[in-house]
């Protein structure tokens, strides 16, 4: 395994950052400010536009910025079909009966003990005979550790051809779990795999040997089903990640039921997911028979220790304004202001750059190579006011953010007040046990409905906020 390890090590998506040679056109010219060019106004195409985050995207980012485990206190919603085969959690390692080299895997990559979603799936992933599942947990819960020990010990090292087929939508994805896969098995040398997606390619006229195969759905289905250069019917295990982000793209969506219609009967199907609507359930239901069930419950977080405000404002200038006047009466640590679309967050960045304010922009036009750069920047202080648009990754903690303002309050395709990004957008402060605050910037009747229906969701009252009195201001601070 050490060469494949390498190979993940040189191809890791998130030291592309230390990589970076953004020129002018992007994120920073060279002296590390915002240049002209990265803060003009996008196309006219994209004026009134909303900034929508591509989930494919969005998991890419948790994924390479999340830090350690999050210990989630979420309750597991556990539906169960095979009554032969009673649930059980384990609250250590060493309670799987794992082979020595891969419980050292385990403890190198700084798993202490099983995460919650961990503690339920393990022995049930890990059983004989094996058990299909479907499972869900949000980004950072260790579900990726989970379904790769899995892989990994299912491996026959006396076969010599594909057993495990682990599926991801992208190519960065797919590294991703490959590096996961790598560290853990790095004192597993007899275990071999291989990355099937852009450009690998294969002798035609060998067989692959590797055991585990980690790639997207048109490299494997080219290899396994236009090639023959592995027998999908003796594949073992079957792993479908981010199913979620899989099912929105028709293309992969066809291409992972043409690879399960080739599968065995008793191939083991593993289906994990970060999010689950029906669209997504019926897809679930229909690649894996008779799953074990593992669902987290709905994300309840807590608006008790975020202050909410709203200031009345006449236009865009005098939203800007009211900025001003926070930040020249309170002390902030540093700041996120969600936008609605990518003009509107050019042109605030373009104000407050002006007026002397250290300022990074998040927005859709940028790669995710470039979005890791400006978060990076953000999280060591280099920047204090981070401008972004919905594209911000739900589940991107910074412990210094202090203040979240909605310069354009969320709203659906209909107008309405989308309440759930919302409790994400300023989820973003009062991290951690802290107490944090959120300002609504509200310039109509329309936008002080959209702040009315966000309070009466979530019974919490939203403070009216005078920003052209200093005394007020301070108030907030206190």
């Amino acid at each position: 395994m050490g060469d494949w390890a390498k190979k993940a090590e040189d191809q890791e998506v998130s030291k592309l950052v230390n990589k970076l040679n953004i020129d002018s056109d992007s994120s920073y010219s060279q002296n590390n400010k915002p240049s002209d060019s990265y803060l003009l106004v996008p196309n006219s195409s994209e004026e009134g536009e909303p900034d929508v985050a591509d989930p494919a995207e969005t998991s890419l980012l948790i994924k390479i910025l999340g830090k350690g485990l999050v210990n989630t206190k979420l309750s597991l919603d556990i539906q169960q079909k095979n009554p032969n085969s009673p649930l059980h959690s384990i609250k250590t390692f060493e309670a799987l009966h794992l082979k020595a080299s891969l419980l050292k895997g385990i403890y190198a990559m700084g798993f202490n003990t099983p995460s919650k979603i961990q503690e339920t799936a393990l022995p049930t992933l890990l059983a004989d005979p094996p058990q299909n599942m479907i499972a869900q947990s949000q980004s950072g819960t260790g579900k990726t550790a989970a379904f790769v020990l899995a892989m990994l010990s299912r491996v026959n090292i006396g076969l010599n051809h594909p057993q495990v087929l682990c599926l991801s939508p992208t190519y960065e994805l797919a590294i991703q779990t490959g590096e996961v896969a790598a560290r853990m098995g790095q004192f597993c040398p007899e275990i071999k795999l291989r990355f099937a997606v852009r450009g690998e390619e294969v002798d035609r006229n060998k067989k692959i040997e590797e055991h585990i195969l980690i790639g997207t759905p048109g490299k494997l289905l080219d290899w396994g089903l236009k090639f023959r250069l592995f027998e999908m019917k003796k594949i073992t295990v079957f792993v479908l990640d981010e199913a979620d982000v899989m099912i929105a793209t028709q293309g992969h969506h066809d291409q992972c039921i043409r690879i399960h219609k080739m599968l065995r009967p008793e191939c083991q199907m593993l289906f994990f997911s970060a999010t689950y609507d029906k669209e997504v359930m019926d897809f679930a239901r229909l690649i894996v028979a008779d799953p074990t069930i593992i669902r987290l419950m709905r994300e309840e977080e807590s608006l008790d220790n975020i202050k909410q405000y709203y200031v009345k404002c006449k236009n865009e200038d005098n939203k800007y304004n009211a900025i001003q006047n926070i930040y020249g009466c309170i002390s902030i640590g540093q700041a996120i202001i969600f936008c609605h679309t990518r003009r509107t967050a050019a042109w605030l960045a373009g104000k407050m750059t002006s007026d002397g304010h250290s300022v990074a922009v998040l927005s859709g036009d940028l790669t995710v190579e470039q979005r890791l750069a400006v978060l990076d920047r953000f999280r060591s202080g280099l920047e204090k006011v981070l401008i972004t648009t919905n594209v911000l990754s739900r589940g991107i903690d910074i412990e210094q953010v202090t203040i979240v303002v909605n310069f354009d309050l969320p709203v659906d395709v209909r107008g309405n007040a989308d309440c759930e990004t919302y409790l994400h957008r300023i989820g973003r402060t009062g991290r951690f046990g802290k107490s944090g605050i959120a300002i609504n910037l509200i310039t109509d009747e329309k936008s002080m409905k959209v702040c009315s229906d966000i309070e009466k969701h979530f019974k919490k009252k939203i403070e009216i906020l005078n920003t052209d009195s200093a005394d007020d201001i301070e108030k907030i601070g206190t």
